[in-house]
Formats: structure tokens, C-alpha cells, sequence
């Protein structure tokens, strides 16, 4: 039990640094899907006879492969086996092998070498980045689930922003006509400088006293009093509870010692996994339809959508401005709107029925300009008509994504928010891969 007298952190920067951090979790991976260009013309050029076809190594599909299997694998294991590895080594020492692994892919660019081997050490850079980004979104995520809402939420957005970066990128290299070498090295030379950032961000992170009354491992619940002179002289203390507050509690001393005490008298002991996941089962459903329908049609299918009015005849720019900026920037609209508005709430049956009502912007998204198809009309001809939908599909994934994954942590006791988190981030995953498996299918039915 830690109790003090007062603390003069601000936790603005404490906010700053899980935003940054939220930001540094997906800004890599996101770059290296921006450089996909680089990686098929490097693999398509200079192919022998026995490589006719157009993608002789079906980079695309073994590229989704190879990414969804570390991050399902990686992810569930961390909800079970995170109690047994220092955080520390979890957190930073992912960093560092992502940073590494992104300075390798970046020599690449400038090293000849045979297609084959070129292929055979992207697919393992590509599952050992996504390996250790696994380990270090769930960590983050169990970290970020020991502070009051808000700060989820805060996270959250961070991840939103590195989809705008990473757009910005794709649309300033298409503007600009610059060829897929060059661009492929600011494509991985910015995740090395932003890994660092992150990384740098972490360390700090322990020294900043809000940070560490709710980090540190100390009791089963973090308790703050301090001591203020109230208009009369009298003693007043301000208690804060770790129960997802974000202010402070004024009470009386007596009733603040009452309060202690019986904080002090709960047990230790940290709940299993399968009976945390009883209690955030819901928000762990939520979360799964969120990203399936989410991905099922973003990327895959959207980013074969052609102009037809606005923006007819410059392809370069339609797909990374209205694709790729418009959904990032309306999924970091969604998940920051989560920090002023919390509705429904967390035990409204509205929530779930609202997350499953998301399934309609998939047909909405496939009966838009997308070419090349076989059997579906057009029926949303017009630009704008595609940028509505796609503004409104990406402002609901980001908002009920981020309830979801702020609301698993206050369903548990404090003490099992760690493992809520990590929980949470299996399932986020588990969303993810069902959505691109998913994706294939619809291609077939355009």
C-alpha cells in the first residue's frame, strides 16, 4: 500500500507517452505494407522462364499468411505466459528486435541478391516482426489496462495516427512519382527513428510518479490520500481508487483510513485466465466482430475501388487519399471520440447490437466502384457516395473498438486488468485474421 502526501506529476505526459506508444505498436507494420510495391516489382524483376506468371511467389497471400500466424500464436501466448517474463524484457526487448529487423530490411534495399533468397529472408523478417509486435501490443495493452479508462482510449488513437502516417507516405510518393527503391527506404528508416521514440518513451515511463502509482505491483489496489486545508482549517483527505476514476474522491479521514483498510484486507492472488475471460467474454466478442468486419473488406477490397467523378483519371491519388487518409483519419476520429463519449455503456445490451449491425457496410463497400467484378452491380457509382460510407465504416470500428478495449479492464478487479488487457489482444487479433480470411471469399462473390 503506498500512501503519500501529494504529488506534483501532471499526468498530460504520462497521456502523451501511451499515445506515442499506442503510435509506435502499428507505424512499422503499417510502412512495411506501404512498401508493398517494392517488394513485388523487386521480386517480379528479372524472374527467369520458369517464373512467367505476373506474382510468381504470391508475395500478397504469403505475406497475409506469415503475418497472421505469429500474431494469433504470439498473442495467446502472452495472455497465458506474460506472469512468467519480466514486462520490461516483453516490452523494450521487442522494441529492440523490431528496430533491428527494420535496419535489416533497409540495407536489403540496396543489396543485389538472387529472388529466391530476397523472398526466403523478407517471409522471416516478416514473422519475426510480427512476432515481437505481438508480444509488445499485448504487453502494452496490459500495461495501459492498470490506468483509468481514458488512457486506453489514448492508445488507441496512437495506433489510429500511424494509419494516417502511413497513408500520407503512400499519397506524397504517388504525387511525387518516386521510384519504389527510394521510397522503400523512407518506408523503413521511419519505423527505425519511431521505434526508438517508443522506446525511449517506455524507459521514461517508470520515473513519472502517476505512472508508477498505478503500475507499480504493490497491492492489489493502487491508493493515493493526500492531505488538503479545507475552507474551515479542518483536514479533509482526497483518496483515489484505482476503479477507473479519473478524479479524486474527498472524503473524511476516518472513512479514507475505513476505506484503506478494507483495500488492504482483499487477497493477493491474481484471477486465472479463464475466469477473467468469463467476465469480459462480451467486450472479447465485440472486439472480434469489430476487426472481422472491419477487415474483411478494408484493405482487400477497397483498395480495388476506381474514381468515378471527383477524382476521375487520377488514380494516384484516389486510392492512398480516399482509401487510406479518409479511414485512418476517421478511425482516429472514432477511438478519440471514446475519451468524451461513452455510450452504450458496458453492460447495455445496445453495445453488442450496435458492434453487429457494422455487417452492413460490407455489402455497402462492395456494391461501391470496385473493379474488377464479375457478378455484383455498382450501385454507389459516385466518389462521394464511397467517401461517406468509408468515413462512416471507419469512425464506428475506431469507436467501438476502443469501448471494447476500455471497457474488458473495469469488468475486473484492478489487479486482473493486466490480464483482461493481454486478453483483449488475442481477441483484436482473432478479429484481424478472421476479417482477411473472410476477405478472400468476398473477392470471389464481387
Amino acid at each position: 500500500m503506498r500512501i503519500c502526501k501529494g504529488t506534483s506529476d501532471k499526468h498530460g505526459l504520462v497521456a502523451v507517452i501511451f499515445f506515442l506508444l499506442g503510435m509506435g505498436t502499428l507505424l512499422p507494420w503499417n510502412f512495411f505494407i506501404t512498401a508493398m510495391n517494392y517488394f513485388t516489382d523487386r521480386l517480379r524483376n528479372g524472374t527467369d522462364s520458369s517464373h512467367s506468371q505476373s506474382d510468381p511467389y504470391m508475395f500478397e497471400n504469403m505475406m497475409v499468411l506469415l503475418a497472421q500466424l505469429p500474431l494469433l500464436l504470439f498473442t495467446l501466448l502472452n495472455s497465458f505466459l506474460y506472469q512468467h517474463i519480466a514486462e520490461k524484457m516483453r516490452i523494450a526487448g521487442s522494441m529492440v528486435f523490431i528496430f533491428l529487423l527494420f535496419i535489416l530490411t533497409a540495407i536489403l534495399v540496396k543489396v543485389k541478391m538472387d529472388q529466391d533468397q530476397f523472398f526466403s529472408i523478407t517471409m522471416a523478417t516478416i514473422w519475426f516482426i510480427n512476432m515481437f509486435g505481438a508480444i509488445l501490443q499485448g504487453s502494452l495493452f496490459g500495461l495501459v489496462g492498470k490506468l483509468p479508462p481514458r488512457f486506453s482510449s489514448l492508445f488507441m488513437s496512437g495506433q489510429a495516427v500511424a494509419g494516417i502516417f502511413s497513408g500520407l507516405a503512400m499519397l506524397l510518393s504517388n504525387i511525387f512519382k518516386t521510384d519504389s527503391e527510394s521510397s522503400a527506404l523512407g518506408y523503413f528508416i521511419t519505423p527505425c527513428v519511431a521505434t526508438l521514440l517508443t522506446l525511449c518513451c517506455y524507459l521514461i515511463l517508470p520515473h513519472l510518479r502517476f505512472a508508477q502509482l498505478h503500475l507499480e505491483n504493490v497491492s492489489p489496489k493502487t491508493a493515493e490520500t493526500r492531505k488538503e486545508p479545507s475552507a474551515d482549517r479542518s483536514e479533509m483527505v482526497k483518496v483515489k481508487l484505482d476503479n477507473g476514476d479519473n478524479g479524486f474522491d474527498i472524503i473524511g479521514e476516518t472513512e479514507a483510513c475505513k476505506k484503506l483498510n478494507e483495500l488492504q484486507q482483499e487477497p493477493e492472488e491474481k484471477s486465472t485466465v479463464p475466469r477473467v475471460f468469463k467476465k469480459i467474454w462480451v467486450m472479447a466478442l465485440c472486439v472480434t466482430c469489430v476487426f472481422a468486419v472491419t477487415l474483411s473488406v478494408f484493405p482487400a477490397i477497397t483498395v480495388n475501388t476506381k474514381s468515378s467523378g471527383l477524382f476521375e483519371g487520377k488514380e494516384n491519388i484516389f486510392v492512398p487519399l480516399c482509401s487510406f487518409i479518409v479511414f485512418s483519419v476517421m478511425d482516429w476520429i472514432g477511438r478519440s471520440l471514446t475519451s468524451r463519449l461513452q455510450w452504450p455503456s458496458m453492460k447495455s445490451r445496445l453495445f453488442p447490437l450496435f458492434v453487429g449491425l457494422r455487417v452492413v457496410f460490407i455489402p455497402a463497400l462492395m456494391l461501391c466502384n470496385v473493379q474488377p467484378r464479375f457478378y455484383l452491380p455498382v450501385f454507389f457509382n459516385h466518389d462521394m457516395a464511397y467517401i461517406i460510407i468509408m468515413s462512416l465504416f471507419a469512425m464506428t470500428s475506431g469507436y467501438f473498438a476502443s469501448l471494447s478495449m476500455s471497457y474488458a479492464p473495469q469488468l475486473v478487479r484492478p489487479k486482473d486488468a493486466e490480464t483482461a488487457g493481454a486478453l483483449m489482444t488475442f481477441f483484436l487479433t482473432l478479429g484481424l485474421s478472421l476479417g482477411g480470411a473472410l476477405s478472400f471469399g468476398l473477392k470471389k462473390i464481387l
